[in-house]
């Protein structure tokens, strides 16, 4: 019996000889892992970045409304002149602001309007400050300048709007675009004098013209700058109006041909 443990015995103390170093090691790792009771530490992520302000984006205003032509404005827009004229304009206000113009309405030295010596009363015009291109469409509504040199008064509005409101007076351009009567054909005019500062003088020079043409309407009127001689020759005559002012060397005052109509 005994000699069949001992062969068991050395056999298995073999065995374990034989048993690579590297299983030893292995198992003695894992006796050490398995005796710790340390825990790992759990990787817990940074939170994302806050996004980065960005400013927003810039919004475009919206469009205001586009200010809408005039009749007047839309009718030069699509048509050509009839006539041009260059000359010098000047600019009235008081004491006129509020009185009744030679086309029967009040005044109103704040609106777009034009006197004119002879273009026919209601004219389309376009007007054009030579020196700036500034421009503004306006109709004929009154009668003047009666100042020697010049071809245009504008309402303070209409100054403004070609820009010789500040300069007074300056060189412009004027377009017709339409009237209500020809131009060069008919129409009633009369040559007007003045204006006097002392109304004996205009009643004098009255007196003067009536003996001088008898078959002439000669009146007398005053006007906000003084007072003024009027003739209205027969008919309302142009080419016999024309004649008078040509003729006419009046010692005070000067002698205008002004259409009426």
């Amino acid at each position: 019996m005994m000699s069949g443990t001992f062969p068991l015995c050395g056999e298995s103390i073999a065995s374990v000889r034989r048993i690579p170093c590297a299983l030893i090691f292995g198992a003695a790792l894992f006796l050490a892992a398995g005796c710790s009771h340390k825990e790992e530490a759990v990787y817990t992520p940074p939170p994302p970045a806050a996004p980065a302000e960005t400013s927003p984006a810039p919004v475009a205003p919206a469009p205001g409304p586009v200010p809408s032509l005039s009749e007047d404005e839309q009718f030069v827009d699509r048509h050509q002149p009839i006539s041009s004229e260059t000359g010098i304009a000047s600019w009235y206000g008081p004491p006129y602001h509020k009185r009744v113009g030679a086309n029967g309405t009040v005044y109103d030295e704040n609106g777009v309007s034009a006197a004119h010596r002879t273009l026919p009363m209601g004219s389309l015009i376009r007007v054009t400050n030579v020196k700036t291109g500034q421009s503004a469409v306006m109709r004929v509504t009154d009668r003047g300048p009666f100042v020697a040199g010049r071809v245009l008064d504008l309402s303070i509005g209409a100054a403004k709007a070609v820009g010789l409101w500040r300069a007074g007076t300056g060189a412009v351009r004027i377009d017709v675009f339409s009237t209500p009567k020809p131009i060069d054909e008919g129409g009633r005019w009369c040559v007007q004098i003045g204006a006097f500062v002392h109304q004996g003088s205009a009643l004098q020079l009255q007196s003067e013209l009536r003996r001088q043409y008898r078959t002439a309407n000669v009146i007398e009127f005053a006007g906000p700058t003084g007072y003024w001689v009027r003739i209205r020759p027969e008919n309302d005559d142009r080419s016999i109006a024309v004649a008078i002012a040509h003729n006419l060397q009046p010692a005070e005052g000067e002698a205008w041909l002004v259409r009426l109509d």
